[in-house]
């Protein structure tokens, strides 16, 4: 790891109920698609790190689960892994959506936040949602009982604000040194990465019908005899009634499935990709332990 003079590092948990726009920001301030993005809540399952590199400082984002009551023990991992970064981190951003009321949600993620030693902001999101004047009453609601060391109102969508956050972000990072090359965007391998992309088209493709119930492993990723990236991935159900949904009528669905992801992969990659999806009926796979864990879940890696 290089250390110069001068330069600053640091990781910033980026929490918040579901759907507040949390990935939307990640992806904006790395610049590249790194965290999936879909309007169905709970989208985001593990800790996924963006990295920020300029000449004066290297800053890790970490967009955790989004904090919910869990119901399953997929559920559990998440809301494990989101507070498991709570010490780990430089600073943690608590991201509220501006267009709703403050909720139980909100209030529950408060109460986790009380007694944090760690610096924190309260991010505003969705300001393009709102009058000025009910961003002050906004700004108040969130503060009047609650100690937060900035409060930054932003558009992660639009972009409004979000120079400034990360101005004010640098000046809570400390002296440190460089953990990532200048060029790398994220932590996670190209296995992970791929799967995400193929999740998130299933999850915008199919809305309600095929819940969280889905998760997606990739088997292989090899170069084959036409110079492109063969890879072939599984997408895991837990019922064959959500099978037959994914496939649709003719296959349809799953090709479009592929060629939207296909389109992302091949972005991320700079590579042509050829991807093979097979659909696979797990039952109840998010209640088992051994599942979750060939899924790349990991309880081990939250404890």
């Amino acid at each position: 790891m290089n250390k110069k003079e001068g330069f600053k590092s640091g990781f910033v948990s980026i929490i918040g109920r579901p759907n507040v726009g949390k990935s939307t920001l990640l992806n904006r301030i790395v610049g590249q698609k790194v965290a999936i993005m879909s309007d169905v809540p709970q989208t985001t399952r593990n800790k996924i790190q963006g990295v920020v590199t300029s000449d004066d400082s290297q800053i890790v984002f970490i967009d955790t689960p989004g904090i919910h009551k869990p119901q399953t023990r997929l559920n559990d991992f998440m809301l494990k892994s989101a507070y498991s970064t709570f010490n780990e981190v430089d600073l943690v951003l608590f991201m509220v959506n501006a267009a709703e009321k403050r909720g139980a949600g909100d209030n529950f993620i408060l109460e986790k936040l009380k007694n944090l030693r760690t610096p924190k902001f309260l991010i505003i999101n969705k300001i393009d949602q709102v009058k000025p004047e009910e961003l002050l009453k906004i700004i108040m609601d969130y503060t009047s009982d609650n100690e937060f060391n900035e409060v930054v109102p932003i558009s992660a969508i639009q972009g409004n604000n979000v120079d400034e956050m990360m101005a004010t972000i640098k000046k809570y990072m400390p002296e440190g040194p460089q953990f990532y090359p200048d060029d790398q965007v994220t932590d996670h391998p190209e296995y992970f990465v791929v799967s995400e992309f193929i999740r998130e088209k299933i999850l915008q493709l199919t809305k309600e019908e095929v819940p969280h119930s889905v998760a997606v492993v990739v088997e292989s990723m090899q170069r084959n005899e036409d110079d492109k990236v063969h890879v072939h991935a599984t997408i895991i159900v837990d019922r064959a009634s959500q099978k037959g949904i994914i496939i649709g009528k003719g296959g349809k669905m799953l090709k479009e499935i592929g060629v939207r992801a296909r389109r992302d992969i091949e972005a991320m990659l700079g590579d042509k990709i050829y991807l093979e999806l097979w659909v696979k009926v797990q039952k109840d796979w998010r209640d088992k332990q051994s599942y979750l864990q060939d899924y790349g879940y990991r309880q081990k890696d939250y404890d």
